[in-house]
């Protein structure tokens, strides 16, 4: 038991995530050159001769710079092994991000110092305060013009609604950018525009006591600015206290550079030593200890044609509990069956290592031969029970899908079934009418291009579009009640997903509520299950 229970506690698994273009993906490749992961961080925009970012693999993120899909990194740094949960930081993806946010045991926050907070980081601050998950924040591009710090975090708290404490602070920022002040060791950490695609450069340490070595290092302005900042940051700011921390109620501030590498190690050190091991995960039979308990996973994300070649499907699955040995009998809980897990691999953006074992806190990726659902539970044969299902979004745009050639109904159904199992799309069906009637249903716009795009680059069906009005979607609660018979208002139509259940579509918001007063007892709700 020793070894297995200090590899789990050897683990750490984080998501990162932020708003387009404040340098996730930056900060996601300068943590894999600390762990020796990669050994040139590639650039993410950069002219169409650069690499492009580890963590963004598929063709249609390659050529609009973006992530849209979530990628899953491992590292070890320090004695310990990290998961990284990269996420899309687009909007039109955050149905993707909230599943794997699920994955993850804390959260890197990273803001862009000239934006501060923006919408889509309020939204999926919600998710992580709504499921306690302890959130660290980096305050990115300090190398460029900032906001006023204290400013920043005040919107930090006004916004997201959690105290900061932050345990460095910027000296200037753009080209008067002179480094951090680190709280605890009371000492300066100067900042040089360093070698950008390799480790820190040199940063001289400077104890604040030292005072003519700091104002030679950072010009008598910048240090009666900070002295006067550090008095005020005493008084006003939240202390430092890890149980608030680790409960979701404190985020530790960290500021730097992710491109210039400043500030980057001093981030991943100190997370190191406030983050914890995997934690205990509910399940319908009371919370699983990693540690006591036998192996245990959920799968979290579908991932169709990650390899060109293969045409495969990847289920990723948190391990929850135990360790997973390759090669052994497993239950798949909702499909009843005993199974071994095909191909079980450590997938490092589109490179792939067979495992041989894994630990709680771990995500592994196994060939799905098209049994697995997002939320499904994974444990040993002799067991039985269900972690907590994950929410599916409410989709908020619509359209009926036409493929120009009907001659390709087979691969259309194939293919729009395909990416619905990932959980990017919902598709539905015409209540009373077969798959010749398909209405997809995504959270942003940009699931539409996708849709497009993969359906003509990976399955060969060219399709048509066709933007519907409705905005609005209602799951039925009561399994008793007759469609057929149902009052509704006439912006109202009447939908079915793939398992059969039915479900309203409206225009107007308030059509939701006429319908549920125009039929006794009926009872709609904004989530579906999975």
């Amino acid at each position: 038991m020793g070894n297995f229970a200090d590899e789990i506690n050897k683990r750490r698994t984080f998501a990162i995530i932020s708003h387009p273009d404040a340098g996730k993906t930056t900060l996601t490749e300068k943590f894999l050159l600390y762990g020796g992961a990669i050994n040139l961080a590639g650039s993410v925009k950069g002219k169409a001769t650069a690499r492009h970012a580890v963590s963004d693999w598929m063709q249609i993120e390659k050529e609009r710079g973006i992530s849209v899909t979530s990628s899953v990194l491992q590292f070890e740094y320090g004695g310990f092994c990290i998961n990284i949960l990269d996420t899309p930081g687009h909007q039109d993806f955050s149905e993707d991000t909230y599943r794997t946010l699920m994955a993850a045991d804390s959260a890197v926050m990273v803001i862009d110092a000239s934006k501060g907070v923006e919408a889509q980081t309020r939204k999926l601050f919600k998710v992580c305060v709504m499921r306690h998950i302890p959130i660290f924040t980096f305050i990115n591009k300090m190398d460029r013009d900032a906001n006023d710090t204290f400013t920043l975090l005040d919107e930090i708290e006004k916004e997201l609604g959690i105290a900061t404490c932050p345990i460095n602070w910027p000296i200037g920022s753009g080209k008067s950018f002179k480094g951090v002040y680190e709280r605890e060791s009371k000492c300066v950490i100067t900042y040089s525009d360093t070698e950008k695609g390799t480790k820190e450069g040199h940063a001289t340490r400077i104890p604040v006591a030292e005072d003519a070595l700091l104002t030679e290092q950072i010009g008598e302005a910048h240090k009666a600015q900070l002295f006067d900042e550090i008095e005020l940051l005493d008084g006003a700011s939240a202390e430092y206290d890890l149980e608030l921390i680790q409960a979701g109620e404190l985020t530790p501030v960290f500021f730097g550079s992710a491109l210039t590498n400043f500030g980057v190690e001093i981030f991943l050190q100190h997370f190191l030593k406030m983050t914890t091991t995997p934690l205990p995960r509910k399940s319908d039979i009371g919370l699983i200890d990693p540690v006591e308990h036998d192996f245990s996973a959920f799968v979290f994300k579908i991932q169709a044609n990650m390899n060109k070649a293969h045409r495969d499907r990847v289920a990723f699955m948190r391990i929850c509990s135990g360790r997973f040995d390759a090669g052994v009998e497993v239950k798949h809980v909702q499909g009843g069956k005993v199974m071994r897990l095909s191909q079980p691999q450590q997938i490092m953006a589109d490179e792939r290592k067979i495992l041989d074992e894994a630990y709680a806190g771990d995500i592994i990726g196994v060939f799905d031969p098209g049994i697995f659902s997002i939320g499904d539970t994974i444990c040993m044969p002799k067991e039985q029970f269900e972690y907590e299902g994950i929410p599916t979004f409410a989709p908020e745009h619509f359209a009926r899908v036409r493929q120009i050639d009907t001659m390709k109904r087979k691969q259309f159904v194939k293919g729009i079934t395909q990416i619905a199992q990932e959980g990017a799309i919902q598709i539905f069906q015409e209540f009373n009418t077969g798959m010749e009637e398909i209405i997809v249903g995504v959270v942003g716009v940009l699931q539409f291009d996708v849709l497009k795009y993969r359906l003509e680059n990976e399955y060969n069906v060219e399709i048509k579009l066709e933007n519907l009005p409705y905005e609005h979607i209602r799951w039925i609660e009561n399994k008793d009640i007759d469609l057929d018979k149902l009052t509704g208002t006439s912006d109202m139509k009447k939908i079915k997903d793939l398992k059969g259940n039915p479900l309203l579509l409206f225009v107007n918001q308030w059509s939701v509520g006429m319908t549920v007063e125009r039929n006794e007892g009926l009872v709609l709700s904004e989530f579906g299950k999975n």
